[in-house]
């Protein structure tokens, strides 16, 4: 009879104490799950202010079944500008330095170059003087140096020249000058249900090839600038050569245009940072329904670059004034952004 009762007793106590065992390891779990989330916390880089609560309540109010502003995973179409708007724009935009630097390489097959502008003052270290040309110069330098290959031989050529081309101020590969804060974004944006697409002022042939990789974006889900194609047979072999004449320049009212052409719709929500992606960004607000519109303001002279109105590159004036008047969401670089680059 005691025998009996001191094995219950005993028995008791042992399942008391694995009990405890028990909530001891799944207090841990919980700590342990609570400090995850914490390091994987979306929007980690962003500072908590109004721009990041207007970021993550607008992703609410769309991803909220049963809501009044819900909006089917279908429809949740979001498109960036990359220009001063995924990565940095100075001190000009990374593929004019592509360019500058093709015509370096290619000048001993050129030997007139040496003679004739643009290209004469690119080969003498002015290429300021260059693009004193404007648009006609730019046209002129993108055509020689990117027309008469295969796409398959420019790929090629912007891949090596992003692996081996460095910034001339923070010495590092192009594709290391991404915004870290929107990085987060776009990887935000795809958790809730959100497709994601780059249309830029840029040319589509020189983004594809890498966008996947930095941005998470598809080739297929890119829209740019782009020059005409021809099929022609190369050596028994049917090959796609990129023409010196422009289809589609993808820049201020072409952007609502190469939405229309490759999407097919237009996008619940648009990213931005100067006056070349106002008429995107007015035509995306114009819909009917919950629109959210963003312009990255660079601020930080420190970090990046502090620029807006005055600037030459990346002007945004007329669409900061309208961003201001319609209540859109305006990012302040220095002061919404934890930092800019991964790298600091």
């Amino acid at each position: 009879m005691g025998g009996t009762v001191s094995t219950r007793v005993s028995h008791r106590g042992g399942g008391s104490g694995r009990a405890i065992v028990s909530l001891m390891l799944l207090a841990g779990c919980l700590l342990w799950g609570l400090a995850d989330a914490a390091i994987a916390q979306p929007l980690a880089s962003w500072n908590d202010g109004p721009a990041k609560r207007a970021i993550v309540k607008f992703v609410a109010d769309v991803t909220r079944q049963g809501a009044s502003t819900f909006v089917a995973p279908g429809d949740r179409i979001a498109v960036f500008d990359n220009d001063g708007t995924l990565w940095s724009e100075r001190p000009m935009y990374f593929q004019l330095m592509f360019v500058v630097d093709r015509i370096r390489a290619m000048a001993p097959q050129h030997p007139e170059w040496k003679d004739r502008e643009p290209f004469k003052s690119v080969l003498a270290g002015d290429v300021r003087a260059a693009l004193a040309g404007g648009e006609n110069a730019v046209a002129e330098m993108v055509a020689m140096t990117h027309a008469g290959m295969t796409v398959d031989e420019f790929e090629a050529q912007v891949n090596d020249w992003l692996a081996t081309a460095r910034h001339p101020r923070f010495g590092r590969p192009y594709t290391d000058l991404v915004y870290q804060p929107m990085i987060e974004l776009l990887a935000y944006l795809r958790e809730n249900g959100f497709k994601t697409f780059i249309v830029s002022g840029g040319g589509v042939e020189f983004m594809r090839p890498w966008t996947r990789k930095v941005y998470g974006i598809p080739p297929e889900q890119v829209i740019g600038s782009q020059g005409k194609l021809a099929l022609e047979t190369r050596g028994g072999v049917p090959v796609l050569v990129k023409l010196p004449q422009v289809d589609l320049v993808d820049d201020r009212a072409g952007k609502p245009i190469g939405i229309q052409k490759h999407i097919g719709r237009r996008p619940l929500a648009a990213f931005g940072n100067s006056d070349g992606d106002l008429e995107m960004l007015q035509w995306t607000a114009a819909a009917p329904g919950p629109r959210f519109v963003l312009i990255v303001r660079h601020t930080d002279g420190e970090r990046e670059w502090a620029y807006d109105r005055t600037s030459s590159i990346g002007t945004l004036d007329k669409a900061w004034d309208e961003a201001s008047a319609r209540g859109w969401t305006i990012v302040d670089m220095r002061r919404d952004w934890k930092r800019v680059y991964a790298f600091q």
